[in-house]
């Protein structure tokens, strides 16, 4: 699994972090006193990555949780624990949508998965699985099925903590998907302790406007045919790219389908995906006002998968730009992905109105590293960057975050 790579990410951080855990938060430690650090200036980064994080002078909830505990509050207080669409996470992080793509599949998403349910993060299930892979009944590779991936996560998953959101399109709506986990006896345990939700899917980050994209050879692009659209004179000699329907949506469209979802499983919670489109801010207040637990916008940063040169360079708003337009308009559970590794950008993402943020390429580089603990210390280091950024802030808890701890330039 260490083959994976994803250039223009800061990957070589990721599998640090995957290595090392929390002491990859900190400078080398046996530079210390031999190596003097300070700033250093940033050359590249995207509207997001230009902001900055300001700690006030004057810190009264610092007052507040200093009377609390009796004595002077510390990083090691601040509590991450958040709700997230309706499943309670350790730290306000979930495992963004993986589909069908050749690197989520197989053992990489099921190692990803075991190690989800043993942290408790939330995580979707992308689409496209069951008309590609199958849904895990006999006969079928249970390492690459929806089902394989759902029993790894639930094997290790604690009592009270995390979910499970399957993601539908057009194509998994004909394979009828949401039915098939929604009557599976090995769903109940989710189904019963409302940790089981169903993502209507929009659109994503890497391609807005369009619907999921792989690379098939041309044995398994001819079991597909029917199901996708093919076309084997793009890509070369033996590729044939495989895409899926975008799907049409209106506002109606979208109030219509949330009520569908919410009549026809009512057990299940109800997340919308959307892509960073222009009237992502409509679109969101549409979804929650007819009754989505929770939106998910992918920037145009975010993208595990295959998409267009184009479109992962020019197409779709970077995810700062979405979270202005949603700032004004707050909603009670916006999550939000594109480029997630490390503890600024989760904080400034918070700061700025998300109830929590996605990891998707930084999640498959850290399992790839380690398939047994790279996610899980990953994640450690992830969460103690978060634990002392929230307490420099003069706060205590991740959901306290907002808009005044942010800074632009010029402002």
């Amino acid at each position: 699994m260490a083959s994976i790579s994803a250039p223009g990410f800061p990957e070589e951080e990721v599998r640090r972090r995957a290595r090392t855990g929390a002491a990859a938060a900190f400078p080398p430690a046996d530079a210390y006193g031999r190596v003097l650090f300070g700033a250093v200036a940033r050359t590249t980064g995207d509207e997001l990555d230009a902001l900055r994080l300001v700690p006030p002078v004057f810190m009264a909830e610092r007052l507040a949780k200093l009377i609390e505990l009796g004595r002077e509050p510390m990083y090691g207080d601040v509590d991450l624990t958040t709700t997230i669409g309706g499943f309670t996470a350790p730290l306000p992080v979930y495992v963004s949508a993986l589909g069908s793509t050749r690197a989520a599949g197989g053992d990489p998403g099921l190692a990803l998965s075991r190690q989800a349910g043993e942290l408790g993060l939330p995580m979707v299930i992308g689409e496209n699985v069951v008309p590609v892979e199958g849904y895990g009944r006999s006969g079928e590779d249970a390492s690459r099925s929806l089902l394989g991936r759902l029993c790894a996560y639930t094997a290790h998953l604690a009592d009270g903590l995390g979910g499970v959101a399957v993601q539908q399109s057009t194509e998994d709506a004909d394979a009828e998907v949401w039915n098939l986990v929604y009557s599976d006896p090995a769903a109940r345990p989710l189904l019963d302790s409302g940790r089981l939700a169903f993502e209507l899917k929009t659109g994503q980050g890497a391609k807005p406007g369009l619907g999921g994209m792989t690379v098939l050879d041309a044995e398994h692009a001819a079991r597909l045919d029917g199901c996708f659209g093919l076309d084997g004179g793009l890509l070369g000699a033996g590729h044939v790219l495989r895409s899926s329907s975008p799907g049409t949506f209106t506002a109606e469209i979208l109030r219509q389908q949330i009520r569908l979802m919410r009549n026809n499983f009512p057990r299940a919670r109800v997340w919308v995906k959307l892509h960073p489109g222009r009237d992502v801010a409509e679109a969101a207040r549409v979804a929650v006002d007819a009754g989505a637990d929770a939106v998910t916008v992918d920037g145009a940063e975010g993208g595990t998968g295959w998409a267009p040169l184009a479109f992962t360079s020019q197409i779709g708003l970077p995810l700062g730009a979405v979270l202005r337009r949603l700032t004004a308009d707050p909603l009670p559970n916006l999550l939000v992905s594109g480029r997630m590794w490390e503890g600024c950008r989760a904080a400034k993402s918070l700061a700025l109105g998300a109830r929590a943020v996605g990891l998707g390429r930084a999640a498959l580089l850290a399992v790839a590293e380690d398939p047994d603990r790279g996610l899980i210390r990953f994640t450690d280091c992830l969460a103690t960057e978060l634990r002392l950024i929230v307490s420099a802030l003069g706060k205590y808890s991740a959901s306290t975050l907002a808009p005044d701890d942010v800074w632009a330039p010029g402002d």
